[in-house]
């Protein structure tokens, strides 16, 4: 079978998908916080997405897919926005379930700085469209975290599931780009990549995925869904 776009975004949900329903915990559980962080999350990006490919700054090989489009940009691109929110959240609740979460260090400042840094590096590289946009969306995610949650940023979790998540991102993102199904405009990034993988798309997914679990997280505490149960069995394993 020929490695396509709409075979990838499969991959990457199948096991969370089929793991849904039996499993430590029921996943499924949680879809309605999920859903809305995929669908407040998913639409920016997606917007952003429409964006860039009209601008050219990276475009689609139509040998690997279906031929179906919603606006500028293939189903199988859309399908990305919903079926890596839905690994990744998998990802953390499992985390959840078999790691206490624990305070880590944390200083508003630092963070703000952070912030700050990001965004001069848009500031410049304003000519490399999707460089000033990956600079820019980090950004945003460091300034409203260390303004308004600042539990995300100080949560052992939150950098375990982006250290976690980042492995399948090498691998489906190394394939997007290796056979390759996305292709960019060397004008609009810095043309350094880690393998295939351009700078950019490191920056990209980091906002991307945090913003994902903020948005997801605020909805999980105020709609009230509790803490998973941990088994007796597995609190022996954590011993």
């Amino acid at each position: 079978m020929e490695l396509n776009y709409l075979l990838i975004d499969a991959l990457i949900i199948i096991f969370p998908l089929l793991l849904s329903f039996k499993w430590k915990f029921q996943y499924i559980r949680f879809l309605k916080p999920l859903l809305a962080s995929i669908a407040i999350v998913g639409t920016g990006y997606i917007i952003w997405d429409m964006l860039v490919t009209y601008r050219g700054d990276w475009s689609f090989n139509k040998a690997y897919l279906s031929g179906i489009e919603i606006v500028n940009l293939p189903l199988e691109e859309i399908l990305f926005f919903v079926t890596v929110p839905y690994a990744c959240i998998f990802i953390f609740e499992n985390l959840m379930y078999f790691i206490k979460d624990k305070e880590i260090w944390y200083n508003k400042n630092f963070y703000l700085g952070l912030s700050v840094i990001f965004a001069a590096l848009g500031l410049i590289f304003y000519h490399q469209e999707y460089t000033i946009l990956a600079m820019f969306s980090v950004s945003f995610f460091f300034l409203i975290s260390a303004l308004f949650f600042e539990e995300v940023l100080k949560s052992r979790l939150f950098w375990a599931y982006l250290f976690l998540s980042f492995i399948p991102f090498l691998i489906f993102n190394y394939l997007l780009t290796s056979i390759p199904i996305v292709t960019y405009n060397s004008a609009a990034i810095w043309n350094i990549r880690i393998t295939t993988i351009p700078l950019e798309d490191f920056f990209y997914n980091f906002s991307m995925l945090s913003f994902y679990l903020l948005v997801y997280r605020y909805y999980r505490t105020r709609w009230g869904f509790d803490e998973p149960k941990i088994s007796s069995s597995a609190k022996s394993k954590q011993r």
